[in-house]
């Protein structure tokens, strides 16, 4: 049962409206390219002139989903520019972890568009405590769920412009397992063996896990253009032919991206969890584990090498490993 003071402290907090958070640079091209050459983007209307001048949107717009983009803080933590609140939007994390609930883990995050960014535009945001719910327990823990909304604005001097919103809900927790509070088991029970969970495995990508476990990382390809493909699929993606076949990769890749999973540990994964975005020397690309590293160990665009690793004697996984000696 929740504290009644902690149930009064943040109730007290809801609704606050948190002050204007300032975007270091206006919206701008190179931005704009750079982000869609990150995330595959391609569409001439974000970063082709001539094309946007001649469409219905009379010039180039920023892709919608860069919105949160314009006003983060860069590489260093709460470094805002000059007339950026010092307010904490998130001190209410803070009020509910000093009564007993440390956790946290992101539930999701929404963005809502009111229209298209140009090039120029001077953007803000503030943000509002909307919502703390009622004590819940669910699979990870007892806690509250909490919900902020980022209300962005573009500066005008006729008046501000609102253009979208962020909402972000989190669900701070103590978690089902505390391992703060000792006590003496009654009985002495063996510690279930936990195994990896097993990929789903269909017709479609049957070829690619037998594959691994012959040792052999097989790529998908059209028999009839010739292009690679992964995940696997039915069909060809460049010109629709159903017949395909497979090749074995060489084993050598880069890393073309990577996160560490550090909360919820979930086992039995290691913790921290390195993941990687792998570009193998083949040209396509494959999420999978990175052996015998941390995160100061890993470099973007760092060789990797193939190593296959079978876990609780019946599944054999690719996992990667940078080659010594060999940076970005």
């Amino acid at each position: 049962m929740a504290d009644s003071q902690l149930l009064t402290d943040v109730r007290a907090l809801v609704g606050r409206d948190y002050g204007r958070v300032y975007a270091w640079d206006e919206v701008n091209a190179p931005m704009i390219r750079q982000w869609c050459e990150i995330m595959g983007v391609d569409n001439p209307l974000y970063t082709d002139p001539t094309t946007a001048a001649n469409s219905e949107q009379d010039g180039l717009v920023a892709p919608a989903a860069m919105l949160q983009v314009w006003c983060m803080e860069g590489l260093h933590a709460n470094n805002y520019p000059p007339g950026s609140t010092t307010e904490n939007p998130y001190e209410v994390l803070k009020l509910i972890e000093g009564y007993g609930y440390p956790s946290v883990v992101a539930v999701n995050s929404e963005l809502t568009f009111n229209r298209n960014l140009r090039p120029g535009e001077k953007l803000y945001y503030t943000t509002r405590l909307d919502a703390v719910g009622d004590e819940k327990t669910t699979g990870l823990g007892t806690g509250f769920f909490v919900t902020l909304v980022m209300s962005y604005f573009v500066e005008h001097k006729s008046g501000d412009e609102a253009v979208g919103e962020l909402l972000f809900r989190v669900f701070k927790f103590r978690p089902a397992t505390d391992h703060s509070v000792k006590a003496e088991p009654a009985k002495a029970e063996p510690a279930p063996v936990i195994k990896r969970p097993k990929p789903g495995m269909s017709d479609d990508t049957r070829f690619f896990w037998e594959g691994c476990d012959a040792g052999k990382l097989l790529i998908q390809r059209c028999t009839q253009c010739q292009t690679l493909r992964h995940p696997p699929a039915p069909v060809c993606i460049e010109c629709h032919s159903f017949d395909w076949d497979s090749v074995e990769a060489s084993g050598r890749a880069s890393l073309y991206s990577f996160v560490i999973m550090h909360y919820p540990e979930v086992a039995p994964f290691d913790h921290p969890n390195p993941i990687g975005l792998i570009e193998l020397e083949e040209g396509v690309r494959l999420v999978a584990g990175l052996a015998g590293v941390t995160r100061e160990d890993l470099r973007i665009g760092q060789a990797l090498q193939l190593e296959f690793q079978t876990f609780d004697g019946e599944m054999t996984l690719p996992m990667f490993r940078p080659v010594a000696g060999q940076g970005a």
